[in-house]
């Protein structure tokens, strides 16, 4: 929805000794009252050369102004009003005042040879001008266009859409997305919302397919995509403009861990009419094991326990394992490999001084390996089980424009590591062999000071996000980042962002080294910037443009919550017939709760499991199998437990 109409000119170049016009800086004039400000573009032509041959062209945005008058001083106008300020305005002749403004240029054409800017008309510039100015005609036209509606430029009392070229925003030429601003006021939520939506409805065709993964880090923040929010008159006009439907995302898909209980969902989005959509998040033993290093304390697992841990997870789980004194173990749970440690430490015990080594392996090294994974499903509960299958995203089967949202609010920190880490290392294995579903990923993270900080030791996640930075865009894996702090985060993830958005900034923030690039006046605007409001730069924009975008036609979190209130907490039998239901609803809640009377709570936890990773047409027929069928190995109370730790020593007590 190209504007073609050409505004009449507004200036002059101007061009002296002491601020001369250059190839990449130019000044020119305009009246007293004028639309230019900070952050407009402009067109430059230069007069023909009579011979029917046009000049050179040259698009400008500016960057600052001036205001100037015939004073010397200002005492010269303190004399003349005899110290009155007062009698300054019954003055008999009026100062001649000039508004002089200073631009960065944006393209010449023709581009060689790159020559000064020449002293002609300035032109506010049209939406012609804009998509010439920042490259845009490379990629709005053509057999094959990639332009991504991203927001509104909007000065200068005109309007142009702005469009980002897919092949610098999700790959394969340059990828990544990184958005800074103060929290509450920059709208990086809200910005990242639009653009999704955007890319969603605008990601070319030959391009294959699309699909987002968002963890939600901060309460409600993303649990509202799939419904609809409040849009004003103003902002469905913008989204006509920029040619993009003003509705929800269609296909959400929700995933939360439990709670300590295992049948409540840790998640704000528990609402009676939206809990149905969310499905658990649980993972096992061999889901956590190959993750080990995100749980374990690098500062006490050596060389030694990773050897160790290497061994477990390629010749005891999933396997059928001797353990040398006579038993057979078949490790796939928590459960399960707590019994082959019992096993060792007894058979080593019993085996009368044969020695302090099983397989090559020193006992304190398994003790110590032992301690520490036998704690992780205490303290990630919810989210690793001791016992039971686990469920997990639809790998393999992603569908085209479909949202996975990954809610860990309410998740501890250690918790949040291993979603992360998991759930991107996955992503990024399916799409090496080309099995995901989809071409392309999105993967939204916010927080980055936290998760890549610019100093600190190097995790597990922070490498991570280096891998992805630097290497996600040939697989087609993206990451769109957001922080409070852009100097914070490490140099890599924000260096390696092809497209970077700024928000409203704190003045701190823009007084440090990464911000010398800009100019006293942008930096100004930049910390006074309304809500709605971004500077944007991209490879193929030469210098940063101030771009408006609408509001997200998607439930902000904090008006879902207010709408769709959290429920409280179910029991622990009202909570398992919810989950059956959800899975079959002609389950009878009657019938499931006098099923599980007298039973214990792992049981049915573990049946229930099973049946939602099955999905079968009879859910509680299936269900009901599985409790019953199922025999176990001994009584809660008589079970062994895990002894507490030493705290000085880290042995058993």
């Amino acid at each position: 929805m190209i504007d073609r109409r050409d505004p009449p000119p507004v200036g002059r170049v101007v061009a002296t000794e002491q601020k001369p016009a250059t190839p990449h800086q130019f000044h020119f004039w305009t009246a007293n009252e004028t639309s230019i400000g900070i952050g407009a573009i402009v067109r430059v032509e230069e007069g023909g050369n009579g011979k029917g041959e046009t000049g050179r062209v040259v698009y400008g945005v500016v960057t600052d102004g001036f205001a100037y008058s015939d004073l010397v001083s200002p005492l010269h106008d303190v004399v003349g009003a005899e110290g009155d300020p007062a009698k300054a305005a019954d003055s008999p002749t009026v100062r001649q005042e000039i508004r002089l403004w200073t631009a960065a240029v944006l393209r010449q054409r023709p581009e060689e040879p790159l020559q000064p800017v020449p002293l002609g008309q300035v032109h506010v510039a049209s939406d012609v001008d804009v998509a010439q100015a920042l490259r845009m005609d490379t990629y709005l036209g053509g057999t094959q266009p990639t332009a991504i509606p991203v927001g509104l430029y909007t000065s200068g009392g005109l309007e142009a859409p702005v469009y980002l070229d897919a092949d610098f925003l999700l790959g394969p030429e340059a990828a990544h997305l990184n958005i800074s601003g103060v929290s509450g006021l920059a709208t990086k939520t809200s910005a990242v919302e639009f653009l999704l939506g955007s890319i969603f409805q605008h990601f070319p065709p030959h391009k294959g397919r699309v699909a987002a993964v968002c963890f939600n880090v901060k309460g409600p923040d993303l649990c509202f995509l799939d419904q609809p929010g409040a849009l004003e008159d103003e902002d469905r006009r913008r989204y006509e403009r920029l040619d993009v439907r003003a509705q929800p995302f269609e296909g959400v898909r929700y995933y939360a861990p439990f709670k300590a209980d295992g049948v409540n969902l840790n998640t704000l989005r528990t609402h009676p009419d939206l809990v149905g959509d969310v499905e658990p998040l649980v993972w096992g033993l061999r889901e956590v094991l190959d993750y080990a290093e995100v749980l374990l304390n690098r500062d006490d697992i050596d060389a030694k326990a990773d050897a160790f841990i290497d061994f477990l997870s390629d010749r005891v789980v999933d396997k059928e394992f001797d353990d040398g004194f006579g038993g057979t173990h078949r490790v796939v749970t928590f459960a399960d490999l707590e019994r082959l440690f019992r096993s060792i430490f007894d058979g080593l015990e019993l085996g009368g001084g044969r020695g302090d080594t099983w397989r090559t392996h020193h006992i304190a090294t398994i003790r110590k390996v032992r301690n520490r994974l036998s704690n992780i499903s205490t303290r990630c509960k919810g989210l690793v089980t001791d016992d039971g299958p686990s469920n997990d995203l639809p790998w393999g089967r992603f569908e085209d424009r479909a949202v996975y949202v990954v809610d860990v609010a309410n998740v501890d920190p250690l918790g949040q590591d291993l979603v992360f880490a998991r759930v991107v290392s996955k992503l990024r294995e399916h799409l090496e062999r080309r099995d995901l579903g989809v071409d392309a990923v999105v993967v939204f993270v916010d927080e980055l000071n936290k998760y890549a900080p610019g100093d600190g030791p190097e995790t597990y996640v922070k490498k991570m996000l280096l891998d992805i930075s630097e290497r996600g865009r040939y697989l087609g894996l993206v990451l769109f980042g957001a922080e409070q702090f852009r100097s914070q985060v490490h140099r890599r993830v924000v260096g390696n962002a092809g497209t970077i958005v700024f928000g409203r900034m704190d003045s701190d923030e823009l007084a440090t080294p990464g911000y010398q690039v800009l100019s006293p006046a942008t930096k100004i605007k930049l910390a006074t910037l309304p809500i709605g409001e971004l500077m944007l730069r991209h490879p193929h924009f030469t210098q940063p443009i101030f771009v408006r975008f609408p509001r997200p036609a998607v439930l902000r979190g904090r008006d879902g919550v207010e709408r769709f209130p959290p429920a409280a907490d179910l029991p622990f039998e009202d909570a398992v017939v919810r989950q059956l239901v959800k899975l079959d609803r002609r389950v009878r809640p009657n019938l499931v709760k006098d099923v599980i009377a007298d039973r214990r709570e792992e049981d049915v936890r573990r049946a229930l499991a099973h049946t939602r990773q099955t999905r079968p047409q009879d859910a509680f027929a299936h269900f009901k199998k599985q409790l019953g069928g199922r025999v176990t190995a001994a009584p809660a109370a008589a079970r062994e437990r895990v002894p507490p730790l030493n705290p000085i020593s880290d042995e058993p007590y």
